[in-house]
């Protein structure tokens, strides 16, 4: 165990190192959701209200992205490169190689939640979260879920050219339906059918209390039972559809 910690620490930093050199994967892990915050942020600046459904609304999606749609991408670009085929040819024990993978994405998404935390707290004065245990909770729930379901996505993906269209296929129509802009309780009655089913939405509400309401974990046990059922559906189909091997010679 010693020494599988020590493989998986190393793994880690390489990750690491090797995200903040991809300027693209930095930009859309970090730079995009901020900048919705930003414009999204002055244009509601004179309504309390609506900042207080954007905040949780941008964590939410932060977590997506951080988490859903970097898997996605990264998880196909490693296989159809032959990555993963000549790592599982080496002595690097799998688990270590695949942990230090989830803990940079986990990394990526503590970053981001705490660069949202504070923009509400210091820019436009929401205020630090309500309910901490709640934050961490959902968050931790929220990249659960979001990164088993973008690993199994990985799975359909033929090629990593194709990448950018079934993530975006996937997570543009999540994020509007989901109310990360808006309060999706006063959309139409089909807008909120559709967004009782997804997962982002009831992330969204569990941080909302966290970052807004202050409700507390018991008032959004349903929310997270909800995500839980998703959670549960994405490990089963990432741990069965995984493949080591590329789909294209």
């Amino acid at each position: 165990m010693p020494e599988l910690a020590a493989l998986t620490w190393r793994q880690y930093r390489l990750e690491r190192r090797m995200f903040w050199r991809n300027p693209s994967a930095a930009f859309f892990n970090f730079v995009l959701p901020l900048l919705f915050l930003a414009v999204f942020g002055l244009v509601f600046s004179s309504s309390p209200g609506n900042l207080a459904v954007l905040i949780p609304g941008i964590a939410g999606m932060s977590i997506m992205a951080t988490t859903f749609n970097a898997l996605a991408f990264n998880m196909t670009f490693l296989r159809e490169q032959g990555v993963l085929k000549r790592i599982r040819g080496t002595p690097l024990p799998s688990g270590a190689y695949l942990a230090g993978i989830a803990l940079s994405a986990i990394t990526n998404t503590a970053l981001q939640i705490a660069i949202v935390v504070l923009a509400a707290w210091g820019v436009f004065g929401i205020g630090l979260p309500k309910d901490w245990l709640e934050l961490v909770v959902f968050t931790a729930a929220g990249v659960v879920c979001f990164a088993s379901l973008g690993v199994a996505l990985s799975h359909v993906i033929p090629n990593f050219e194709s990448a950018a269209a079934y993530v975006n296929f996937v997570f543009l129509p999540v994020i509007i339906f989901s109310g990360v802009f808006y309060d999706v309780d006063k959309a139409p009655k089909f807008v909120r059918d559709i967004a009782e089913g997804l997962p982002l939405k009831h992330l969204i509400d569990g941080l909302s209390g966290a970052l807004v309401t202050g409700r507390g974990l018991s008032a959004n046990l349903s929310a997270l039972g909800v995500i839980a059922v998703w959670s549960a559906l994405g490990l089963l189909l990432a741990v069965r559809g995984f493949s080591w091997d590329q789909r294209r010679a």
